[in-house]
């Protein structure tokens, strides 16, 4: 049977090997998109382990500050510290946003963190941390930047210092980090335009000019008054301590959100990138149907050219048995040499790709099982006209 198999594929090679080929790109397009979902969950534990968070303390009713807007004011941090079971609390700005280098953009997550807190890098593979509050960064290094480079970051340059790495977004945007106060600038404070368009428009509004009304001068100082709110506070439980102990008094006497790590796992994971995940599962779908269709041709082409040559096999008394394991045979090694070249090739450009590609041992296997399964099915309308045929045409 072995030998049947092999003396067929010997007599076509080539256009059994190019087929192969092709097949193997469409799986190697398959096991990246496989690679794209799971990069975007390690993507998402990547952004929650970095935080060095166990509590996300966020605006009510939001589900921030990763998946929505949260906006709540920096002191807020001094009554979270003084809680029972925090052993360490610090505020954290996030704003995703275009930073610029020598005029032009790098799409990237700046990030305010307090020195040495949650939130803040930890670790580094070159330079050093954040020391000074103003115009200084410690940039991840998928962004590009070396130390020392200048970025632009609205209206004000910030020397790299540190480099860091597998620093990312859960969206995987590498991070920028600034000193907090910078970020809150960036984030929340108006620029000089928008401020001389609210003093125009205060200065024309009647309601200043009535008696005992607030006056033009209180009012344009109220509108110079940067706004001093951070996005979320990162806390840390002390030993002793569950998480959710910690969280619940914050809820019910803070009035804020507070999530725990696998909360904020399951808004990263399961809510944040469901849409994205259902649309790799399409993908992964429409993939298998036309692998399995191009292999049901090439194999139904070969079955086809050789209908003499199984009858004569018949007429020789060849089982159907044994017709059957050799067309079966030539559909899964079109599977085996598609799926090797499938696997090279995801392996060879997955790096090229500009989100992060995890291609895991297990879903290799997986997708080598399934690349037989499709296979196996695909080659039964082959092995249905092989058995049909009649012994006597060998001879007609």
């Amino acid at each position: 049977m072995i030998s049947l198999a092999g003396r067929d594929i010997l007599h076509g090679w080539a256009k059994y090997v190019f087929t192969g080929v092709g097949l193997g790109l469409l799986i190697g397009v398959t096991l990246t998109m496989a690679g794209v979902y799971r990069g975007m969950v390690d993507d998402a534990h990547a952004l929650l382990a970095n935080s060095r968070a166990d509590l996300w303390v966020v605006q009510k009713d939001t589900q921030g500050p990763y998946a929505e807007s949260s906006s709540i004011k920096d002191d807020v941090v001094r009554s979270m510290r003084g809680m029972p079971g925090v052993a360490a609390a610090a505020n954290v700005s996030y704003l995703t946003m275009q930073v610029q280098r020598d005029g032009h953009d790098v799409r990237a997550m700046v990030v305010g963190a307090e020195p040495g807190g949650p939130g803040a890098p930890g670790y580094l593979v070159a330079g050093r941390h954040l020391t000074r509050s103003h115009y200084e960064a410690v940039v991840d290094i998928k962004t590009g930047f070396e130390i020392g480079d200048a970025i632009r970051i609205r209206r004000h340059d910030y020397t790299v210092v540190g480099l860091t790495r597998r620093m990312v977004s859960s969206g995987g945007d590498p991070m920028v980090f600034i000193p907090l106060k910078d970020a809150q600038e960036a984030q929340f404070l108006k620029d000089n335009d928008a401020i001389v368009n609210d003093r125009a428009r205060t200065a024309d509004n009647p309601a200043f000019n009535r008696p005992g009304s607030p006056g033009l001068l209180e009012a344009v100082q109220g509108l110079q008054t940067s706004s001093r709110n951070v996005n979320a506070v990162l806390v840390q439980v002390a030993p002793g301590f569950s998480a959710e102990q910690v969280a619940e008094p914050i809820r019910r006497w803070k009035h804020l959100n507070v999530f725990t790590r696998d909360q904020m796992k399951d808004i990263l994971v399961v809510k944040l990138i469901a849409n994205s995940a259902k649309q790799i599962g399409m993908f992964l779908v429409i993939l298998a149907i036309v692998s399995a269709a191009i292999v049901a041709f090439i194999i139904y082409t070969m079955t086809m050219g050789k209908l003499r040559e199984i009858a004569v096999l018949k007429l020789i008394g060849t089982r159907d048995r044994t017709i059957a394991g050799m067309i079966l045979q030539q559909a899964l090694g079109l599977g085996l040499i598609g799926f090797a070249v499938g696997k090279i090739a995801a392996t060879i450009w997955a790096p090229a790709f500009p989100k992060f590609v995890l291609l895991l041992p297990d879903d290799s296997l997986r997708g080598l099982a399934a690349t037989l399964v499709i296979c196996a099915l695909a080659s039964t309308l082959a092995i249905r006209i092989a058995l049909k045929v009649d012994p006597g045409a060998a001879i007609s």
